[in-house]
């Protein structure tokens, strides 16, 4: 069974940084692209990023020049690297892995931006 798991969510300050890590239980080349989508309280689940296999990405107007998304092949594992965060940015936040006839998800991790 195919597994997702996000690791490196916490309480943060505003204006600081955060990598979260989500690695898989097969290889990143399986999927058609992996990404990171959140959800805050009272609100619908949306895209933050993706990485297809060609090493393309695709950043939300509300993440470009704060996110980073990045892979690391051998380990089978993507990561997003948040700089400046802000309140908005609480949610919890999931991996995804998609491939033709199949969508995965992680169970999520907890960001919380707060003074």
């Amino acid at each position: 069974q195919v597994q997702l798991v996000e690791s490196g969510g916490g309480l943060v300050q505003p204006g600081g940084s955060l990598r979260l890590s989500c690695a898989a239980s097969i290889s990143i080349f399986s999927f058609y692209h992996m990404g990171w989508y959140r959800q805050a309280p009272g609100k619908q689940r949306e895209l933050v990023a993706r990485i297809n296999m060609s090493a393309i990405q695709n950043y939300a107007d509300f993440m470009k020049g704060r996110f980073t998304i990045s892979r690391d092949i051998p380990k089978n594992t993507i990561y997003q690297q948040i700089n400046s965060l802000k309140s908005e940015d609480t949610a919890i936040y999931y991996c995804n892995g998609f491939a033709p006839g199949a969508d995965y998800w992680g169970k999520g991790t907890l960001v919380t931006v707060s003074s």
